[in-house]
């Protein structure tokens, strides 16, 4: 099995702090222990964080909505798959050498049918009739190995394709009466029974005990189109084994085959594996090629997901099932959440403006030099999430780290920051529901759930426009997700100041005890408030514990 990956993830609405620190990490990681270290996300990516990801040459992380197990978490059988030209006896001593039960036949990769033991154990104790090798096509060859014989005369590539399987025991004079052309005819030593068969057209004899078999009648057999195959056994041995040259296509199950795919989730292939009871399910991949097999047992023993969570502690905030996840570190600078681990972990949480600004403290730490594209990315997280530098969560650690960080990466931090909250605030082709979610948080304080959106822009200007798509989204979104109000600040980073938006009944009251503002037609102005985190958030829920 190859070795697990550890996913490094923000929270499910990333923003560029959250993008970037992932990135980040997974360079540090990488470079300083032993493992696999992915950076991912848990949402789609905002226009700024887009803008700085090109900007600095950087391919985003790729996009996981759920860390449930999924089947590609479990320890997959990697049984090959086999052609169904392959005899019924090959696919019995594969199984048994293998020690499997199920043997999948595939074709370029593609599933083709199922074989199990009991199929193979069903066809020894059925009784077939005697035209079941020709139906089934079986190969001159095939035959030969299974009755471990050889081809004296014929082209052992040929098929029996038309006739009987005889066993020509009796008298010539007997036998006349009832072989007919193109049968195949298991005969003892009698060089008069050999020319009998030759004589009524048969298409093929198999000459047991490795009996001689007479010039003359392989002559006449080259001559006749007639194939000849010696084996060593006896003629009981030969008709037991007989069958068991047919190919396994003729056996195989092709239709309303239970199969899944490696990304489905376990939670939701139980009850199929419960309804219908098989030994093994094969699993196919993206493409639809055939990987191996599972059985129920495995999902005893299901390998949970590794994750490091960076820019959130809050479980409202992180990604889809993340209860099922094995989480190894929190690496944040917010409050303390409600997110529970099964085990200890490492948690490094520190009351700065920037996860990113701890990711450049830990590559001080670790004696790593920061790559250049990488200070791109920490100084542009720096800035979004201190707002340049005016946010109340900035501190002197953040200011010095994107300082340090803009030098490495050689840009000028008032004109980055210029380009990229340009580039957020942006409407260009945007839907409201876009707009909405481009930087969206969910929060739950006792029973009271409620959600904030922020967008930044340097001027009023850029904001006036937002506002008006906002307000119609906002009550379409309330009430979704339990969510019971809706705020959403629109900031002006220039003048320090921020326009809240709310919708949802009593948010106006929320916001006028955590404020002492009045708001009017869902709107209010907050002067000096510029922060989610260190302003709005904290106000909001001292009010609500005071209710």
């Amino acid at each position: 099995m190859p070795k697990q990956k550890t996913f490094i993830i923000g929270h499910r609405n990333p923003d560029t702090d959250s993008i970037c620190s992932a990135i980040a990490y997974a360079d540090i990681k990488n470079r300083s222990e032993q493992g696999s270290f992915v950076a991912k996300r848990a949402g789609q990516i905002n226009e700024e964080t887009e803008y700085v990801l090109k900007k600095f040459g950087v391919s985003a992380p790729g996009y996981l909505s759920d860390v449930g197990a999924q089947v590609k978490d479990l320890e997959i059988h990697r049984t090959p798959g086999v052609e169904g030209t392959i005899t019924v006896r090959q696919a019995w001593n594969l199984m048994r050498q293998d020690n499997v039960v199920t043997l999948p036949i595939t074709k370029d990769n593609k599933l083709q049918g199922l074989i199990t033991i009991g199929d193979i154990a069903e066809s020894f104790m059925d009784v077939y009739d005697n035209t079941v090798m020709a139906t089934a096509r079986t190969q001159y060859k095939a035959i030969a190995e299974t009755l471990d014989g050889t081809i004296v005369v014929g082209n052992p590539h040929g098929y029996f394709m038309k006739g009987r399987v005889l066993l020509g025991a009796s008298y010539p004079a007997l036998m006349e009466n009832f072989i007919q052309e193109d049968d195949l005819v298991i005969m003892g030593n009698r060089s008069e029974d050999h020319l009998c068969a030759m004589e009524q057209n048969a298409s093929c004899i198999i000459v047991c005990m490795g009996a001689r078999i007479s010039p003359m009648i392989q002559k006449l057999a080259e001559e006749n189109d007639c194939v000849i195959i010696s084996t060593p056994h006896d003629t009981y041995t030969v008709a037991r084994l007989i069958n068991q040259s047919i190919p396994i296509k003729f056996l195989m199950k092709t239709e309303k085959l239970i199969t899944f795919k490696t990304d489905d989730f376990t939670t939701q292939i139980k009850e199929t594996m419960g309804k219908y009871r098989h030994r093994d399910f094969p699993v196919l991949d993206k493409r639809g090629n055939y990987v191996g097999t599972i059985s129920r047992r495995n999902l005893i023993n299901v390998r949970k997901k590794r994750l490091i969570l960076v820019d959130h502690n809050e479980k409202s905030q992180a990604v889809e099932n993340i209860e099922e996840a094995d989480i190894l570190e929190i690496i944040d600078h917010h409050r303390l959440g409600s997110l529970e681990t099964f085990a200890p972990v490492f948690f490094r949480n520190q009351p700065v403006g920037c996860t990113a600004t701890i990711m450049y403290q830990i590559y001080q730490e670790k004696q790593l030099e920061i790559p250049k594209n990488i200070a791109g990315l920490l100084c542009s997280a720096i800035i979004s999430d201190t707002l340049m530098f005016r946010s109340p969560t900035c501190t002197a650690a953040d200011r010095a780290a994107a300082e340090q960080l803009a030098q490495i990466a050689e840009v000028e931090i008032a004109k980055l920051a210029e380009e990229m909250f340009a580039a957020g605030s942006s409407l260009d082709d945007k839907s409201p529901e876009e707009i909405f979610y481009q930087d969206f948080k969910k929060f739950i304080v006792e029973d009271i759930t409620f959600g904030v959106g922020q967008i930044n822009a340097m001027g009023a200007k850029a904001l006036a426009p937002i506002k008006e798509n906002l307000l119609p989204q906002m009550e379409k979104e309330c009430g979704k997700h339990g969510i019971q109000m809706v705020f959403f600040m629109l900031t002006n980073i220039m003048e320090e100041t921020t326009e809240l938006l709310c919708y949802g009944e009593k948010a106006d009251e929320l916001i006028s005890e955590a404020f002492h503002v009045k708001v009017e037609n869902g709107s209010c102005h907050l002067p000096g408030v510029v922060s989610r985190k260190k302003q709005l958030i904290p106000a909001f829920m001292m009010a609500l514990q005071q209710q």
